[in-house]
C-alpha cells in the first residue's frame, strides 16, 4: 500500500516530527496541508510553512501551506474545508502539534497551563472533529483513512506524573482521544492510532528543554519511517493500538536503526517519557 495521490493534514508540519512525516509521504507523492502557526521566521525554531512547503514539494509531493491556530474550532474547519477543495478530500489526520512545559505544579503558569492543553488536548480533538466528515467518505471509498496521533501510551504511574503533572495530563488527554476514537469510529472504517518514541527525538524544540540533548537522541526520520508504516496498514485491521517507533519499523522489517541515530555510532540513547 502507498500514499500516492492521498491527502494528508498535518498539524505542526512546519518543523520537526511533522515536517518528516509528511516529506515522506511526499516521496510517494501525497498530498500535505501544512497546518502551523508559523507564518514567518523565528531564530529560535528554524521552519515555516513556507520552507516545508518547498521542501515536500522538492521530495515530490504537492504542499498547501495554512497558518491556522488549532486552538481556534472555526479556523481548524475552514483550514479542513479549505484542504478538502484543494485535493479533493483528506485520508489521513496526523495530530502531530504539541505544547511542552516540563514544570512542576508550582512553577507552571497558567498561561502555559492553558496553553498545553489548549494546543495538545483541545486542538487533537477539534482537527479530528473537523476531519472525521472527511475521513468519513474516504473509507465509503476505500481510501484507507487513518487518524494518527503523536502521543504516548497510557501509564498510570506516578512516575510520569510527578515531575511535570500539567504536561503528563495535556499528552495524555491527546492518547485518549485514541482509545476513545478508535472505538468509536471503527464501525466507520477509520483507523485511529498513537506513536510515540523510543528514544528523544533531535528537534529544534528539543534545544529548549534543559537536560536535554539531542546528540543523544535519533533523527525525526526514525518517526516518519514508523508513521509511514502505520499509515500504509489496513485502516479496518489497524486501530486503538499505542505504537513505539523501533517496535513498527521491527514489524516491518526494520531492525538495524543505526541510521538514524544524530551521532554515529552511540549506543548511549536518551529515553524518552512515557515508555516502562
Amino acid at each position: 500500500m502507498s500514499l500516492q495521490g492521498k491527502t494528508l493534514f498535518i498539524t505542526g508540519a512546519s518543523r520537526g516530527i511533522g515536517l518528516a512525516i509528511a516529506k515522506r509521504a511526499a516521496r510517494d507523492g501525497a498530498n500535505i496541508a501544512i497546518a502551523a502557526k508559523t507564518d514567518q521566521p523565528n531564530p529560535r525554531l528554524p521552519g515555516t510553512i513556507h520552507t516545508a512547503a518547498a521542501e515536500i514539494e522538492a521530495a515530490g509531493g504537492k504542499a498547501l501551506p495554512m497558518q491556522v491556530d488549532i486552538r481556534d474550532e472555526n479556523a481548524v474547519a475552514q483550514a479542513v474545508k479549505q484542504c478538502a477543495e484543494r485535493f479533493g478530500g483528506v485520508d489521513i489526520l496526523v495530530n502531530n502539534a504539541s505544547a511542552i512545559s516540563l514544570s512542576g505544579t508550582m512553577d507552571t503558569p497558567m498561561k502555559r497551563f492553558d496553553l498545553m492543553f489548549g494546543v495538545n488536548v483541545r486542538g487533537t480533538f477539534v482537527c479530528s472533529q473537523a476531519c472525521i466528515p472527511y475521513l468519513t467518505q474516504s473509507a465509503q471509498a476505500g481510501r484507507n483513512p487513518h487518524i494518527l496521533n503523536l502521543s504516548p501510551p497510557l501509564s498510570m504511574k506516578p512516575r510520569w506524573f510527578a515531575p511535570h503533572v500539567a504536561y503528563t495530563m495535556a499528552k495524555y488527554g491527546m492518547s485518549m482521544c485514541v482509545l476513545g476514537m478508535a472505538e468509536e469510529l471503527k464501525s466507520a472504517g477509520i483507523g485511529v492510532n498513537a506513536l510515540w518514541p523510543r528514544t528523544v527525538i533531535a528537534t529544534a524544540a528539543l534545544n529548549l528543554i534543559p537536560m536535554a540533548n539531542p546528540k543523544l537522541g535519533r533523527k525525526p526520520e526514525i518517526m516518519a519511517d514508523a508513521a509511514y508504516a502505520v499509515l500504509t496498514r489496513d485502516s479496518r485491521q489497524c486501530t486503538g493500538n499505542f505504537f513505539i517507533d523501533d517496535e513498527v519499523l521491527a514489524e516491518s522489517g526494520i531492525k538495524d536503526l543505526e541510521s538514524y541515530a544524530m551521532t554515529p555510532g552511540n549506543k548511549d540513547l536518551l529515553p524518552d517519557f512515557f515508555i516502562d
